[in-house]
Protein backbone atom coordinates (compact mmCIF):
# COMPACT_ATOMS: atom_id res chain seq x y z
CA UNK A 1 0.00 0.00 0.00
CA UNK A 2 1.13 3.38 -0.62
CA UNK A 3 -0.62 6.67 0.79
CA UNK A 4 0.58 9.66 -1.23
CA UNK A 5 -0.06 13.38 -0.57
CA UNK A 6 -0.91 13.39 3.27
CA UNK A 7 0.36 15.44 5.62
CA UNK A 8 2.47 13.08 7.44
CA UNK A 9 3.45 13.51 11.12
CA UNK A 10 7.07 12.31 10.85
CA UNK A 11 10.04 11.21 13.48
CA UNK A 12 10.89 14.68 14.17
CA UNK A 13 7.33 15.24 15.55
CA UNK A 14 6.37 17.75 12.70
CA UNK A 15 3.85 17.53 9.73
CA UNK A 16 5.49 17.33 6.27
CA UNK A 17 4.29 16.49 2.85
CA UNK A 18 5.47 12.83 1.86
CA UNK A 19 4.06 9.72 0.88
CA UNK A 20 3.67 6.44 3.33
CA UNK A 21 4.93 2.99 2.08
CA UNK A 22 4.03 -0.40 3.36
CA UNK A 23 5.01 -3.83 2.90
CA UNK A 24 2.72 -6.52 4.06
CA UNK A 25 2.19 -5.44 8.08
CA UNK A 26 4.98 -3.27 8.14
CA UNK A 27 6.00 0.32 6.98
CA UNK A 28 9.04 0.47 4.00
CA UNK A 29 11.41 2.71 2.89
CA UNK A 30 10.41 4.41 -0.40
CA UNK A 31 13.97 3.06 -1.92
CA UNK A 32 13.05 -0.28 -0.52
CA UNK A 33 9.44 -0.58 -1.93
CA UNK A 34 8.03 -3.40 -4.11
CA UNK A 35 4.66 -3.64 -4.26
CA UNK A 36 4.05 -3.00 -7.36
CA UNK A 37 6.24 -6.12 -8.64
CA UNK A 38 4.53 -8.13 -6.25
CA UNK A 39 1.78 -10.57 -7.95
CA UNK A 40 -1.51 -9.18 -5.86
CA UNK A 41 -0.51 -5.39 -6.82
CA UNK A 42 -0.97 -2.87 -4.92
CA UNK A 43 -3.05 -0.24 -3.06
CA UNK A 44 -2.62 3.39 -3.43
CA UNK A 45 -4.88 5.77 -1.66
CA UNK A 46 -4.72 9.98 -2.42
CA UNK A 47 -4.98 11.27 1.11
CA UNK A 48 -4.73 14.82 -0.47
CA UNK A 49 -6.09 17.42 2.27
CA UNK A 50 -5.85 14.60 4.99
CA UNK A 51 -3.21 14.52 8.06
CA UNK A 52 -1.10 11.21 8.96
CA UNK A 53 -0.43 10.14 12.01
CA UNK A 54 0.63 7.08 14.10
CA UNK A 55 -2.08 4.66 15.44
CA UNK A 56 -2.61 6.15 18.94
CA UNK A 57 -1.88 4.11 22.09
CA UNK A 58 -4.45 3.78 25.01
CA UNK A 59 -2.47 2.57 28.25
CA UNK A 60 -5.29 3.68 30.89
CA UNK A 61 -8.85 2.76 29.91
CA UNK A 62 -11.23 0.60 31.14
CA UNK A 63 -13.39 0.33 28.50
CA UNK A 64 -16.19 1.27 25.86
CA UNK A 65 -19.78 0.79 23.99
CA UNK A 66 -21.28 -1.29 27.48
CA UNK A 67 -18.32 -3.51 27.80
CA UNK A 68 -15.42 -3.81 30.36
CA UNK A 69 -12.44 -5.19 30.44
CA UNK A 70 -13.32 -6.44 34.35
CA UNK A 71 -16.16 -8.44 32.40
CA UNK A 72 -13.11 -11.19 31.90
CA UNK A 73 -14.28 -12.30 28.35
CA UNK A 74 -13.05 -12.99 24.88
CA UNK A 75 -16.23 -11.29 23.86
CA UNK A 76 -15.73 -8.01 25.78
CA UNK A 77 -12.16 -7.61 24.50
CA UNK A 78 -13.34 -7.88 21.14
CA UNK A 79 -15.86 -5.63 21.06
CA UNK A 80 -13.54 -2.92 23.49
CA UNK A 81 -10.68 -3.48 19.99
CA UNK A 82 -12.64 -2.98 17.43
CA UNK A 83 -13.97 0.19 18.90
CA UNK A 84 -10.91 1.71 19.79
CA UNK A 85 -9.72 0.79 16.05
CA UNK A 86 -12.73 2.23 14.72
CA UNK A 87 -11.86 5.76 16.56
CA UNK A 88 -7.95 5.46 15.54
CA UNK A 89 -6.46 3.63 18.75
CA UNK A 90 -4.63 1.12 17.26
CA UNK A 91 -2.79 0.08 20.20
CA UNK A 92 -4.43 -0.77 23.89
CA UNK A 93 -3.28 -1.39 27.58
CA UNK A 94 -6.39 -1.46 29.50
CA UNK A 95 -7.08 -1.32 33.43
CA UNK A 96 -8.40 -3.57 35.48
CA UNK A 97 -10.04 -2.26 38.82
CA UNK A 98 -9.24 -3.31 42.33
CA UNK A 99 -11.08 -6.51 42.84
CA UNK A 100 -10.24 -9.96 44.47
CA UNK A 101 -7.93 -11.78 43.29
CA UNK A 102 -10.20 -14.81 41.45
CA UNK A 103 -11.74 -12.12 40.02
CA UNK A 104 -8.22 -10.28 38.76
CA UNK A 105 -6.92 -13.64 37.70
CA UNK A 106 -9.94 -14.55 35.36
CA UNK A 107 -9.18 -11.03 33.45
CA UNK A 108 -5.18 -11.55 33.11
CA UNK A 109 -5.97 -15.30 31.84
CA UNK A 110 -8.48 -13.83 29.28
CA UNK A 111 -6.03 -11.15 28.27
CA UNK A 112 -3.34 -13.81 28.19
CA UNK A 113 -5.56 -16.02 25.69
CA UNK A 114 -6.92 -13.15 23.29
CA UNK A 115 -6.29 -13.47 19.65
CA UNK A 116 -4.80 -10.30 18.59
CA UNK A 117 -6.21 -10.67 14.82
CA UNK A 118 -9.31 -8.29 15.00
CA UNK A 119 -9.41 -4.57 16.67
CA UNK A 120 -6.72 -2.90 17.77
CA UNK A 121 -3.83 -4.91 19.18
CA UNK A 122 -4.17 -5.55 23.16
CA UNK A 123 -0.37 -5.72 24.12
CA UNK A 124 -0.86 -5.76 27.81
CA UNK A 125 -2.70 -4.41 31.41
CA UNK A 126 -2.30 -1.70 33.13
CA UNK A 127 -3.19 -3.25 36.82
CA UNK A 128 -4.88 -0.43 38.58
CA UNK A 129 -5.44 -1.58 41.94
CA UNK A 130 -5.67 -3.64 44.25
CA UNK A 131 -2.63 -2.28 46.35
CA UNK A 132 -3.72 1.06 46.89
CA UNK A 133 -4.87 3.72 49.39
CA UNK A 134 -8.11 3.74 50.84
CA UNK A 135 -8.08 7.77 51.69
CA UNK A 136 -7.36 8.12 47.72
CA UNK A 137 -9.55 5.35 46.23
CA UNK A 138 -11.66 7.65 44.20
CA UNK A 139 -13.93 5.28 42.20
CA UNK A 140 -11.89 1.91 43.63
CA UNK A 141 -13.70 -0.32 45.72
CA UNK A 142 -12.27 -0.40 49.04
CA UNK A 143 -13.36 -4.12 50.28
CA UNK A 144 -10.84 -5.34 47.49
CA UNK A 145 -7.56 -2.91 48.41
CA UNK A 146 -4.73 -4.86 50.11
CA UNK A 147 -1.26 -3.82 51.21
CA UNK A 148 1.18 -4.43 48.08
CA UNK A 149 1.56 -8.02 47.64
CA UNK A 150 4.60 -9.31 45.71
CA UNK A 151 3.20 -13.13 46.05
CA UNK A 152 -0.23 -11.78 44.48
CA UNK A 153 1.50 -9.97 41.53
CA UNK A 154 3.38 -13.03 40.61
CA UNK A 155 0.61 -15.06 40.33
CA UNK A 156 -1.47 -12.67 38.19
CA UNK A 157 1.43 -11.85 36.01
CA UNK A 158 2.36 -15.33 35.68
CA UNK A 159 -1.35 -16.07 34.23
CA UNK A 160 -1.09 -13.17 32.29
CA UNK A 161 1.98 -14.89 30.51
CA UNK A 162 3.92 -11.74 31.27
CA UNK A 163 1.18 -9.32 30.02
CA UNK A 164 1.02 -6.85 32.79
CA UNK A 165 2.46 -3.69 31.75
CA UNK A 166 2.12 -1.40 34.50
CA UNK A 167 1.52 -1.77 38.22
CA UNK A 168 -0.12 0.98 40.15
CA UNK A 169 1.04 1.34 43.65
CA UNK A 170 0.42 3.58 46.99
CA UNK A 171 3.67 4.07 47.70
CA UNK A 172 2.69 5.19 51.66
CA UNK A 173 1.31 1.69 52.26
CA UNK A 174 3.24 -1.29 54.19
CA UNK A 175 5.98 -2.79 52.37
CA UNK A 176 5.63 -0.86 49.12
CA UNK A 177 9.72 0.33 48.69
CA UNK A 178 10.34 -3.38 49.09
CA UNK A 179 7.79 -4.08 46.45
CA UNK A 180 9.07 -1.55 43.87
CA UNK A 181 12.60 -2.84 44.20
CA UNK A 182 11.66 -5.93 43.43
CA UNK A 183 9.68 -5.24 40.02
CA UNK A 184 10.95 -2.72 39.19
CA UNK A 185 13.26 -4.42 36.31
CA UNK A 186 10.21 -6.03 34.76
CA UNK A 187 7.36 -4.03 34.70
CA UNK A 188 6.44 -0.08 35.13
CA UNK A 189 5.76 0.72 38.50
CA UNK A 190 3.15 3.79 38.84
CA UNK A 191 1.88 6.14 41.69
CA UNK A 192 -1.49 6.13 42.36
CA UNK A 193 -4.31 6.51 44.22
CA UNK A 194 -2.33 7.56 47.22
CA UNK A 195 -2.19 10.18 49.62
CA UNK A 196 2.05 10.10 49.62
CA UNK A 197 3.91 13.51 50.57
CA UNK A 198 6.24 14.56 48.76
CA UNK A 199 9.14 12.99 50.50
CA UNK A 200 7.58 9.69 50.07
CA UNK A 201 6.79 9.70 46.79
CA UNK A 202 10.50 10.78 46.14
CA UNK A 203 12.02 7.69 48.19
CA UNK A 204 9.21 5.52 45.88
CA UNK A 205 10.36 7.44 42.86
CA UNK A 206 13.99 6.62 43.33
CA UNK A 207 13.73 2.96 44.34
CA UNK A 208 12.03 2.43 40.80
CA UNK A 209 8.85 3.33 40.18
CA UNK A 210 8.79 5.77 37.09
CA UNK A 211 4.92 6.65 36.50
CA UNK A 212 2.26 7.99 37.93
CA UNK A 213 -1.39 7.33 37.06
CA UNK A 214 -4.09 10.17 36.23
CA UNK A 215 -1.90 13.42 37.51
CA UNK A 216 -3.63 15.12 39.99
CA UNK A 217 -6.37 12.70 40.36
CA UNK A 218 -7.15 10.42 43.42
CA UNK A 219 -3.77 12.27 45.13
CA UNK A 220 -2.72 15.48 47.23
CA UNK A 221 -3.20 18.56 45.57
CA UNK A 222 -0.09 20.33 45.16
CA UNK A 223 0.25 23.55 47.02
CA UNK A 224 3.53 25.47 47.83
CA UNK A 225 4.44 23.94 50.73
CA UNK A 226 3.48 20.48 50.23
CA UNK A 227 3.87 19.62 46.82
CA UNK A 228 2.94 16.26 47.23
CA UNK A 229 3.66 13.18 44.51
CA UNK A 230 2.90 15.86 41.46
CA UNK A 231 5.87 17.44 43.27
CA UNK A 232 8.24 14.42 43.33
CA UNK A 233 7.47 13.85 39.57
CA UNK A 234 7.98 17.29 38.41
CA UNK A 235 11.36 16.73 40.06
CA UNK A 236 11.97 13.21 38.85
CA UNK A 237 13.40 13.69 34.94
CA UNK A 238 12.73 9.98 34.00
CA UNK A 239 9.05 10.15 35.14
CA UNK A 240 6.41 10.28 32.78
CA UNK A 241 3.09 11.42 33.97
CA UNK A 242 -0.22 10.45 33.04
CA UNK A 243 -3.27 13.38 31.90
CA UNK A 244 -6.48 12.59 31.29
CA UNK A 245 -7.53 14.25 28.90
CA UNK A 246 -11.80 14.97 28.65
CA UNK A 247 -11.11 18.79 29.80
CA UNK A 248 -13.41 17.55 33.30
CA UNK A 249 -11.06 15.60 35.32
CA UNK A 250 -8.32 18.51 34.77
CA UNK A 251 -8.70 21.79 34.27
CA UNK A 252 -7.54 23.38 31.19
CA UNK A 253 -5.37 25.91 32.80
CA UNK A 254 -3.91 22.39 34.27
CA UNK A 255 -3.43 20.46 31.61
CA UNK A 256 -1.71 23.90 29.48
CA UNK A 257 0.71 24.23 32.72
CA UNK A 258 1.08 20.38 33.03
CA UNK A 259 2.61 20.56 29.50
CA UNK A 260 4.92 23.40 30.18
CA UNK A 261 6.42 21.85 33.50
CA UNK A 262 6.70 18.32 32.47
CA UNK A 263 7.93 19.24 28.60
CA UNK A 264 7.24 17.46 25.32
CA UNK A 265 8.57 14.02 26.09
CA UNK A 266 7.01 12.87 29.50
CA UNK A 267 3.14 13.98 29.35
CA UNK A 268 1.22 10.73 28.39
CA UNK A 269 -2.71 11.69 27.42
CA UNK A 270 -4.99 8.74 28.11
CA UNK A 271 -8.41 8.50 28.17
CA UNK A 272 -9.47 6.16 31.63
CA UNK A 273 -12.88 5.76 29.69
CA UNK A 274 -15.68 3.70 30.99
CA UNK A 275 -18.42 1.10 29.50
CA UNK A 276 -20.36 4.42 29.01
CA UNK A 277 -18.08 5.57 26.52
CA UNK A 278 -19.59 5.09 23.04
CA UNK A 279 -22.99 4.82 24.73
CA UNK A 280 -23.96 7.54 25.89
CA UNK A 281 -26.01 8.23 28.89
CA UNK A 282 -27.04 6.82 31.68
CA UNK A 283 -26.44 3.83 34.16
CA UNK A 284 -23.17 1.38 34.20
CA UNK A 285 -21.09 -0.06 36.23
CA UNK A 286 -17.31 0.22 36.80
CA UNK A 287 -15.42 -2.67 39.40
CA UNK A 288 -18.70 -3.56 41.17
CA UNK A 289 -19.94 -0.46 41.91
CA UNK A 290 -22.90 1.95 39.93
CA UNK A 291 -21.64 4.57 37.94
CA UNK A 292 -24.11 7.71 36.43
CA UNK A 293 -22.94 8.71 33.49
CA UNK A 294 -24.58 12.26 32.14
CA UNK A 295 -22.93 14.40 29.40
CA UNK A 296 -19.04 14.28 29.75
CA UNK A 297 -19.73 13.46 33.12
CA UNK A 298 -19.54 9.81 34.86
CA UNK A 299 -20.11 9.73 38.34
CA UNK A 300 -20.30 7.49 41.85
CA UNK A 301 -23.66 8.28 43.79
CA UNK A 302 -21.34 10.93 45.90
CA UNK A 303 -20.53 12.39 43.36
CA UNK A 304 -16.52 10.67 43.11
CA UNK A 305 -15.47 11.26 39.33
CA UNK A 306 -15.28 7.58 38.07
CA UNK A 307 -13.19 7.62 34.84
CA UNK A 308 -14.30 9.27 31.30
CA UNK A 309 -16.69 8.87 29.07
CA UNK A 310 -14.23 10.03 25.93
CA UNK A 311 -11.85 7.77 23.90
CA UNK A 312 -8.52 9.29 23.41
CA UNK A 313 -9.06 10.31 20.20
CA UNK A 314 -11.87 12.16 21.34
CA UNK A 315 -9.36 13.23 24.42
CA UNK A 316 -6.46 14.23 21.41
CA UNK A 317 -9.66 16.91 19.67
CA UNK A 318 -10.46 18.36 23.35
CA UNK A 319 -6.78 19.53 23.85
CA UNK A 320 -6.03 20.41 20.55
CA UNK A 321 -10.04 22.41 19.64
CA UNK A 322 -10.78 23.64 23.18
CA UNK A 323 -7.52 23.64 25.37
CA UNK A 324 -5.08 24.92 22.91
CA UNK A 325 -2.37 22.23 23.00
CA UNK A 326 -0.02 22.30 19.66
CA UNK A 327 -1.80 19.04 17.72
CA UNK A 328 1.97 17.89 17.58
CA UNK A 329 2.56 17.88 20.89
CA UNK A 330 -1.13 15.82 21.29
CA UNK A 331 0.02 13.30 18.91
CA UNK A 332 3.55 12.63 21.02
CA UNK A 333 1.67 12.36 24.25
CA UNK A 334 -1.21 10.02 22.64
CA UNK A 335 1.05 7.95 20.65
CA UNK A 336 4.64 8.01 20.49
CA UNK A 337 4.59 8.42 24.49
CA UNK A 338 2.90 6.30 25.26
CA UNK A 339 4.12 3.54 23.44
CA UNK A 340 7.78 4.21 25.11
CA UNK A 341 6.54 4.13 28.31
CA UNK A 342 5.11 0.90 28.41
CA UNK A 343 8.03 -0.67 26.52
CA UNK A 344 7.02 -0.97 22.66
CA UNK A 345 8.18 1.83 20.54
CA UNK A 346 10.12 -0.64 18.63
CA UNK A 347 6.98 -1.77 16.66
CA UNK A 348 4.55 1.07 17.80
CA UNK A 349 4.02 4.66 18.00
CA UNK A 350 5.48 6.37 14.95
CA UNK A 351 5.50 5.92 11.16
CA UNK A 352 9.15 4.59 10.61
CA UNK A 353 10.28 1.94 8.62
CA UNK A 354 10.02 -1.50 10.31
CA UNK A 355 7.52 -0.45 12.36
CA UNK A 356 4.00 -1.99 12.38
CA UNK A 357 2.02 -0.05 9.89
CA UNK A 358 -0.21 1.85 11.84
CA UNK A 359 -1.59 4.77 10.49
CA UNK A 360 -4.77 7.28 11.29
CA UNK A 361 -5.72 9.78 8.28
CA UNK A 362 -7.17 12.66 10.05
CA UNK A 363 -8.83 16.05 8.33
CA UNK A 364 -8.43 19.26 9.36
CA UNK A 365 -11.58 18.72 12.01
CA UNK A 366 -9.40 15.99 13.21
CA UNK A 367 -12.11 14.00 12.30
CA UNK A 368 -11.08 10.78 11.67
CA UNK A 369 -11.14 9.76 7.72
CA UNK A 370 -9.25 6.44 7.46
CA UNK A 371 -7.79 3.88 9.90
CA UNK A 372 -4.87 1.74 8.42
CA UNK A 373 -3.91 -1.46 10.95
CA UNK A 374 -0.71 -3.48 9.89
CA UNK A 375 -0.94 -2.11 6.53
CA UNK A 376 -4.74 -3.07 6.18
CA UNK A 377 -7.06 -0.28 5.61
CA UNK A 378 -10.28 -1.27 8.09
CA UNK A 379 -11.92 1.85 8.33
Amino acid sequence: MIIRNAKVYNDEGRFILQDIYMEGEVFTAAEDYQGSKRSFGEVVLDAAGLMAIPGLTDIHFHGCVNYDLCNGTEEAISAIAEYELQNGITTICPASMTLPEEVLTKIVEAVSSYDNTKGADLVGINLEGPFISTEKKGAQNELYIVPPNLELYRRLQKVSKNRIKLVDIAPEEPGALEFIKAVKDEVVVSLAHTAADYETATKALQAGASHITHLYNAMPAYTHRKPGVIGAASDSPDCTVELIGDGVHVHPAVVRNTFRIFGSDRVILVSDSLMATGIGDGEVELGGQKVYVKGKKATLKDGTLAGSVMNLMDCVRVCVKEIGIPLEQAVRSAAVNSAKAIGIYDKYGSITPGKYANVVLLDEELNVRGVIKKGRLVK
